[in-house]
């Protein structure tokens, strides 16, 4: 028997909310040969919408309508600063009796106002976080991970973490191995883990000021594996290691040595998780020399060793 998946849309909904999840759950049946899932869209009224980006949208059903689903996804937009009171009076009577609730970027917010995240862990799209946790403190806001599960309500944070979220849950009903063979269909580079950051090391570490430093800064994110010595690295910013050192520190707020771990420890993580290149060659490749050195970086950095780093992940 199929399981439905339910998407309610409202006028202002960010139309990538939709889509990326709809995509997932419809390759699943595409590749598992079986119509493993059903996926219904709706809208109060059962009327055509308009996306946040103006694309015209007619839905399945009328929300009021719809059927019971195993899975309802609650997509993310602008309009979600309208409050959407319609729908949010059908998420507090209906949401619950789902197996799995889900939303999508701001679409925590409509969760969040049927009064149905009291006490749970959520995320939301990095710029929303400050004002979720303000607006609604019965509510614990972490916004590290790119998704949250939290007992049969799973939240997410920008737009394609919806895709990554949505793997996520066909990995729980069809297995991994279905979940890859949709990433790959989708052309996506990476199937992100729930806990992954929603930002790249190279994206939360601040930019130098100075062309050069803003130049070797992207080299080390291209050659983890290099030589990457303060010396080497001065050399090719025409800088003395001595000025190099103090000058990228005041800029970027980081030491060298420091920035390029980060960069190392990233570009490990994205190798073991994304390939199946064995441990002492990542070690290798992203600038460790050796699998102990890599596996003190990971015990440090993370708590747990590479190998169980790719098995968890």
């Amino acid at each position: 028997m199929s399981k439905l998946v339910l998407i309610p849309l409202f006028d202002g909904v960010q139309s990538l909310d939709l889509t990326g999840p709809l995509e997932v759950f419809t390759g699943a049946a595409r590749y598992a040969g079986r119509d493993v899932y059903e996926v219904l869209t709706a809208s109060v009224g059962g009327g055509v919408i308009r996306s946040s980006s103006g694309l015209r949208i007619t839905p399945d059903v009328d929300l009021g309508e719809a059927p019971a689903p195993h899975t309802l996804i609650v997509p993310g937009g602008y309009g979600t600063l309208d409050g959407q009171p319609k729908l949010v009076d059908w998420l507090r009577r209906n949401a619950m009796k789902a197996e799995r609730v889900v939303s999508v970027c701001s679409g925590v917010f409509l969760l969040a106002e049927a009064g149905l995240l009291a006490g749970r862990r959520v995320t939301t799209h990095w710029s929303a976080c400050e004002l979720l946790a303000r607006r609604h403190p019965d509510v614990e806001v972490d916004p590290e991970p790119i998704f949250v599960r939290d007992g049969k309500i799973s939240t997410s944070a920008g737009v394609t973490s919806g895709i990554d979220l949505a793997l996520a849950l066909v990995e729980e009903d069809l297995g991994r191995e279905c979940a890859l063979i949709i990433a790959r269909h989708l052309v996506m580079y990476l199937r992100r883990p729930g806990n992954q950051t929603q930002f790249s090391a190279p994206l939360t570490l601040q930019a130098a000021e100075r062309q050069p430093l803003r130049e070797v800064q992207q080299w080390i994110v291209e050659h983890p594996g290099a030589k990457l010595s303060v010396e080497a690295l001065a050399e090719r910013a025409n800088l003395s290691p001595r000025q190099f050192a103090r000058v990228f520190t005041a800029e970027t707020g980081m030491t060298p040595g420091r920035y390029v771990d980060r960069i190392r420890l990233e570009a490990a993580r994205r190798l073991l998780e994304d390939t199946t290149a064995g441990i002492t060659k990542v070690a290798r490749d992203c600038g460790y020399g050796t699998p102990e050195t890599m596996r003190r970086a990971f015990i440090r950095a993370l708590g747990v060793s590479p190998a169980e780093y790719r098995r968890r992940f």
